[in-house]
């Protein structure tokens, strides 16, 4: 992987990436996958974990190159003093077009690795803003006032209209061009059709802070295939 080529900003105490999707942030516990840590430590040397990503979501990651941007780093994190925006497709069109669900998020007392709705949670801020509407699914803007596993797929499970192709929180079923067109004929040569989208439609867009008196403000342009997605949906609305 070059990872050059997904670097967004390469500051003295930090590197911002633009994340693909399908590629761990940091290795697992059995480590046998490749993850987006393992190169930066080979392109870069010693790297520090600031946040994560789920594998399927791409965009935008921070890692501090020293522990002392690791330290001031983790604090604006850790002091909701970073915005963090985010694009996410859902299905169906929620009934208010901006929102905040405020419901707390603890791990699924039995489905490990699940997260849920839950009264003794941790706090969990998800404001919402609907930017486009078609007639199966939602493009939104997401900005978190909190860090929680898997939060924006656990509040729009909430709010009944999960991330499209989530097979943890949603339905998991891909985006295909027939259930759009009325008209869909496939090309002779496929023998199945190939979806326009098969991953989680999530997409770490944006991140402002302030690190050691100067402003930042990061973006990450989307990503091929969500960009496809939104291009077919635009000219079948």
């Amino acid at each position: 992987m070059n990872i050059k080529q997904l670097v967004v900003a390469d500051a003295e105490s930090f590197i911002a990436l633009n994340k693909p999707a399908g590629l761990l942030s940091i290795p697992d516990r059995l480590g046998k996958e490749p993850s987006l840590k393992d190169f930066l430590k080979t392109a870069y040397g010693e790297i520090f974990t600031v946040h994560r990503l789920d594998r399927d979501t791409s965009g935008l990651i921070l890692f501090a190159k020293t522990a002392d941007a690791h330290k001031a780093l983790g604090a604006l994190f850790e002091g909701r003093s970073v915005e963090k925006l985010y694009n996410g497709l859902v299905l169906g069109k929620p009934a208010k077009t901006s929102d905040s669900i405020t419901k707390p998020i603890r791990e699924h007392p039995v489905q490990k690795g699940t997260m849920v709705v839950h009264a003794k949670g941790k706090p969990a801020h998800t404001d919402y803003t609907v930017l486009e509407s078609f007639r199966f699914y939602s493009w939104l803007q997401f900005h978190i006032h909190t860090g929680r596993t898997h939060q924006i797929r656990v509040h729009a499970k909430h709010m009944g209209h999960p991330i499209v192709c989530d097979p943890m929180y949603g339905d998991g079923k891909p985006v295909l061009l027939s259930s759009l067109k009325k008209n869909f004929n496939l090309a002779k040569k496929e023998e199945a059709e190939r979806p326009i989208l098969n991953r989680l439609a999530l997409h770490s867009a944006s991140l402002r802070f302030e690190l050691d008196g100067e402003q930042y403000a990061l973006e990450a342009p989307l990503p091929k295939d969500l960009h496809a997605t939104l291009q077919q949906l635009r000219k079948l609305h």
